[in-house]
């Protein structure tokens, strides 16, 4: 099909947000929510959406994460106020441990000025930004080297990162799903992750709104495994109830 301009403009909003509730986009476009859900249907049959109850988000792969040079550049606004948050909150003087994921980067830059950090990671990346900061000394976990991104994997990461036990994780993740599921694709790295959460006295979720209603293959952790969720705008229905019954501190970047 060649959509017309209304169902262009749907899927630009819907391409800026990564998800969107249908009567949000029937206020945005100033049409009827039957006229959007039409669109909707039609632009989901082509497979340029993908619908969920209640809303729809940009279509995508439950198997594979887009490229992480991409990633980079996508929401890269939304993940540097993230970041900016995230830093005020961690203090001087305590251990870190980062995961994969390039929201963990946009956090490792605005860390840059802290002091005493003692920083564990599994993403080269994060490696190579913290190493500008000589009060900061930063730990690679071993392991099979992922090199579309740069991020560390495998049993010997895991059994590296079992040793520590930090004040603070600082994790990013692929999708968050109505179910409450944190998820991720590729099983490795979720196994890594899964290793830096059970050994930290306290985990924080870096995700950006296009994290809401995307699904992935391979479940992480529940929200009831964070401590604190840092983010770019207020979270959609039906998580407002979800992160209240697991107890998690939101934080909006503005």
């Amino acid at each position: 099909m060649t959509p017309n301009p209304r169902q262009l403009a749907l899927l630009q909003a819907v391409q800026d947000q990564g998800s969107v509730m249908l009567d949000d986009l029937s206020a945005k476009l100033g049409v009827s929510l039957q006229t959007v859900r039409r669109d909707v249907q039609r632009l989901a049959d082509e497979g340029l959406l993908a619908r969920f109850h209640g809303g729809v988000r940009v279509a995508g792969s439950t198997v594979e994460n887009i490229a992480h040079g991409q990633r980079q550049t996508l929401h890269a606004d939304g993940k540097a106020r993230i970041a900016q948050a995230v830093a005020r909150e961690v203090p001087n003087d305590c251990s870190l441990i980062l995961n994969i994921g390039t929201t963990t980067e946009a956090i490792a830059q605005a860390l840059l000025r802290h002091t005493g950090l003692r920083v564990i990671t599994n993403n080269l990346n994060v490696a190579l930004i913290l190493s500008a900061n000589p009060q900061c000394e930063v730990i690679v976990a071993g392991g099979v080297l992922r090199g579309r991104d740069r991020g560390v994997v495998g049993e010997a990461a895991i059994d590296f990162i079992r040793q520590f036990k930090v004040d603070i994780a600082l994790v990013g993740i692929s999708g968050i799903e109505a179910d409450g599921t944190l998820r991720d694709y590729d099983y490795r790295e979720v196994k890594v992750s899964q290793a830096i959460m059970a050994h930290a006295r306290e985990v924080w979720l870096a995700a950006d709104h296009s994290k809401f209603n995307r699904p992935a293959m391979v479940e992480v952790a529940r929200l009831s495994g964070i401590d604190r969720l840092f983010t770019d705008a207020p979270v959609p229905e039906p998580f407002p109830a979800l992160l209240h019954q697991a107890q998690v501190r939101c934080h909006v970047a503005s």
